[in-house]
């Protein structure tokens, strides 16, 4: 049995009504003479409470909608009836048919160092139609961000946990009705809203300012959408006027700008980046070393053999094939720069994982190139180029991001010329390579313009001492001024 929630009879001097506040929302258990909503009119606010126990199945008027007498409003059903979510404007789609089967949405299993998560985006509401593999909500940990897809065609079910929230693994987080399909759109007759301001004020403001005689326009609303409250209206008459004041006529005001500012939360990622750069500089003994390369025999080299290269291997030949080429032939001659310290032990790695510093929307992060010692230049760019990608877009991994024994990062992609970088935990060292610029050098007596780079390598003094450091950056000089040495590992 269905119950109709309708408006109260009106007297005859009241024209219209207005939705002041729901107390109840869809898929509530309500029980009888519970308040339901609150509706206001420009005289009192009226009660409108439920007749029977139940469930509410659907809201077809919203908070600040314009309502007339024995309206209908909403609809009760009894206890376990379907809700049926619903929109209060010129058409809304009818929730999902009832004979759709309730599925667990679920965070996925998080991985042992990973505490918690948070609801990030919600990308389907509650009554519409998804497909099977769909994206329904990301779920942002410490590292990346999670999609949880639909496991079958159906509709959205209820969001038992709103963007914002934190949860755990395995927590259940929605539900969808598997095989439904939501009802045809219904058209719902609602109030035009026209421009004026008065259309969408509730009736008491609309005679509070009517009295004082204000003009709406000029009033801020502060009420959803926008919509001026009675507050917003003492307000303004409690504000002292506007004094003018006239420039002398030599004297032209200057326009002033609005001063505004936004507060919004850090996100998971940002918390994580600057607990872990304030753990870095506070428990590690940080220190960093420079020096400068010629990058006249790579440019060459590159320049020789790009076009070939990229028709053999359908990828562009980049410089940093060349970078993690050097720095992984340094790492196998300093093995203290691979290493990382665990306590009271020193951990010396016998591979040759490397952090790729990637910069993504939603923060720097440093996916994880593994094995680069058994990766030939065209492997090494084309997975760079995948995890690049995967950052822009949001795809990386728990496994993508796990793991890493040393670092680069290439702030030159965006004009660094010269940086400190700062470690990436555990590891004991990070190289920020920096833009190649024009430089009068130098040469053998003589003056010549060069394309330099800065390397700046920042290590853990407790486990690398200056000569290991200086001795790492020179050999990935050495290397990349003379990339032959690559090749015949001199």
């Amino acid at each position: 049995m269905t119950i109709e929630i309708k408006v109260p009879v009106l007297p005859e001097s009241v024209a219209d009504a207005t939705i002041a506040t729901w107390h109840v929302k869809v898929g509530d258990t309500v029980s009888r003479d519970q308040n339901l909503v609150d509706i206001e009119t420009d005289k009192v606010v009226l009660e409108v409470v439920s007749p029977e126990d139940g469930v509410v199945t659907e809201i077809s008027q919203e908070e600040g909608a314009t309502v007339l007498g024995e309206q209908l409003i909403a609809l009760v059903g009894a206890a376990g009836a379907v809700a049926t979510p619903a929109n209060t404007q010129a058409s809304a789609a009818a929730a999902p048919a009832s004979e759709g089967n309730p599925v667990d949405i679920n965070v996925p299993v998080l991985p042992e160092s990973v505490a918690d998560a948070t609801i990030a985006t919600w990308h389907v509401q509650p009554g519409e139609a998804i497909s099977r593999d769909q994206n329904l909500v990301d779920i942002e940990t410490d590292k990346v961000v999670l999609e949880v897809v639909a496991p079958e065609d159906g509709v959205m079910g209820e969001h038992l946990h709103a963007e914002g929230d934190t949860v755990l693994g395995e927590q259940l987080i929605g539900k969808i009705l598997a095989g439904a399909a939501p009802a045809s759109e219904v058209s719902v007759s609602a109030p035009a809203v026209s421009d004026e301001s008065s259309d969408v004020l509730t009736p008491s403001v609309r005679r509070l300012i009517a009295e004082k005689g204000l003009d709406a326009s000029k009033i801020n609303g502060t009420g959803k959408n926008g919509r001026v409250t009675k507050e917003d209206v003492d307000k303004f008459l409690k504000a002292p006027a506007p004094v003018a004041k006239k420039a002398p006529e030599s004297v032209v005001a200057a326009p002033v700008g609005e001063r505004t500012q936004k507060r919004v939360p850090m996100t998971r990622l940002r918390k994580t980046i600057a607990t872990r750069l304030l753990e870095a500089k506070n428990s590690t003994a940080m220190l960093t070393t420079f020096n400068e390369v010629n990058m006249k025999p790579i440019m060459d080299l590159r320049k020789q053999y790009k076009d070939a290269f990229e028709k053999r291997h359908d990828i562009r030949l980049g410089f940093m094939s060349f970078y993690v080429k050097a720095v992984t032939e340094a790492l196998k001659r300093f093995p203290a720069v691979n290493a990382s310290i665990d306590g009271d032990d020193i951990v010396y790695h016998n591979f040759f994982d490397m952090s790729i510093a990637v910069s993504t929307p939603r923060g720097l992060v440093t996916p994880v190139l593994r094995d680069c010692d058994k990766m030939s230049c065209a492997e090494i760019e084309k997975n760079i180029r995948e995890l690049a990608l995967k950052g822009r877009d949001g795809k990386l991994t728990i496994d993508d991001m796990t793991g890493g024994n040393f670092t680069i990062t290439n702030g030159g992609v965006f004009g660094s010329l010269l940086s400190t970088p700062i470690l990436n935990l555990p590891q004991a060292a990070i190289l920020g390579m920096h833009k190649i610029q024009d430089r009068p050098m130098a040469v053998n007596g003589k003056v010549e313009i060069l394309p330099m780079m800065y390397l700046a390598l920042s290590y853990d003094h407790r486990l690398i001492d200056g000569k290991e450091s200086v001795g790492f950056l020179v050999t990935i000089k050495e290397l990349l001024e003379d990339p032959a040495r690559l090749l015949l590992d001199v």
